[in-house]
């Protein structure tokens, strides 16, 4: 092999390997707390996913069965998104304490006339997910109508996350991590310390679903029920503090080899309790919408037999769909350009 071809090689191998080393640094870079709201945990969005699944009516049982895994482990791909794809993050959350105390009276409850009212922008600073879920439901339904089984299965696992999001009452507020209260942490503390656990012990089966009548009826009573939690949320972590020995409200604990500060199991325990069960009641409640809307779309679509795409999988269009994305994420956090460009 001439000399310049090994050297062209050995570049592009260089190149390669310093584009994704940046790419991981940045990601490291970028936290929940600094950068964007936090989630649920991705062990509570995959247990939802897969819980909802159960409810189901035998005629979507062997579609949504065949193809658990997908949506079990698919149901954290937005949270991947939200670093590097636009738009994403805001669909994840609403500050309503923005609008005023009235917020849930006057803001309209569809997409169109709130952007009338209030401008684009202004609503994609403050989040969308009211929003973004019914036009994520209507995309699920037409998904069901044309019966595209990858559509499908990535819709269905992305509304399962965006409904989860809705009932976690920290992403109701400008406050979601009580930076404006002294009390960073507290979302982690709520969605992902708490769950991780105690969620063993909870009772997350529902039943059969039910038929939504109003999509965006039910969406804006899940994000008034989430913001009418978030005060509890709050007070109680505050007068918890206020009366808890600082020595013993954190400690650490090696998670992949790594030694962690985290809150204690003992402050944990404590602030659970005075929640009455407020962690186990929106994980049951996210697990009944995610299944409800699930069976609302099919059923809006014409109750379409979906024996018919059950075994089918990921195309390879969409395998390489997703891989261009991906590329896309990078090129867009770094500006590189692609090797076709001049």
């Amino acid at each position: 092999m001439p000399v310049t071809n090994v050297l062209k090689n050995k570049s592009g191998k260089i190149i390669f390997f310093l584009k994704s080393l940046c790419f991981f640094l940045l990601l490291s870079i970028i936290s929940p707390v600094s950068a964007m709201k936090p989630e649920w945990g991705f062990w509570a969005h995959r247990r939802i996913n897969r819980l909802a699944v159960f409810r189901l009516p035998a005629e979507m049982q062997v579609f949504f069965k065949t193809n658990i895994d997908f949506l079990t482990e698919n149901a954290v791909n937005p949270d991947r998104r939200r670093y590097a794809v636009v738009g994403e993050a805001e669909r994840h959350f609403i500050d309503l304490d923005v609008y005023g105390d009235s917020a849930l009276h006057i803001l309209p409850r569809y997409w169109k006339d709130a952007v009338a009212k209030i401008g684009e922008d202004s609503l994609r600073k403050h989040g969308i997910v009211p929003w973004h879920l019914q036009t994520a439901a209507f995309q699920l339904t037409e998904a069901f109508r044309t019966k595209d089984a990858s559509k499908i299965l990535r819709l269905s696992a992305d509304l399962g996350h965006y409904v989860a999001d809705a009932h976690v009452p920290l992403h109701t507020t400008r406050n979601y991590n009580g930076q404006l209260t002294k009390q960073e942490g507290i979302h982690a503390f709520w969605e992902s310390r708490l769950p991780e656990l105690f969620a063993d012990d909870y009772n997350l089966w529902i039943g059969e679903p039910h038929y939504i009548e109003d999509v965006s009826k039910e969406v804006w009573r899940i994000v008034a029920e989430s913001h009418a939690a978030s005060d509890s949320v709050f007070l109680f972590e505050k007068q918890l503090t206020e009366s808890f020995d600082p020595d013993k409200k954190y400690s650490y604990e090696l998670r992949n080899n790594v030694l962690t500060r985290t809150y204690s199991r003992e402050f944990s325990e404590r602030f659970h309790d005075m929640l009455k069960g407020q962690v186990e009641r929106r994980m049951k409640a996210s697990v009944a919408i995610v299944g409800d809307l699930w069976y609302t779309c099919w059923i809006n679509a014409g109750q379409p037999n979906l024996d018919e795409i059950a075994g089918l999988a990921t195309t390879i269009a969409d395998k390489k769909e997703e891989a261009a994305e991906q590329q896309s994420w990078l090129q867009r956090l770094l500006k590189v350009r692609s090797e076709s460009d001049n």
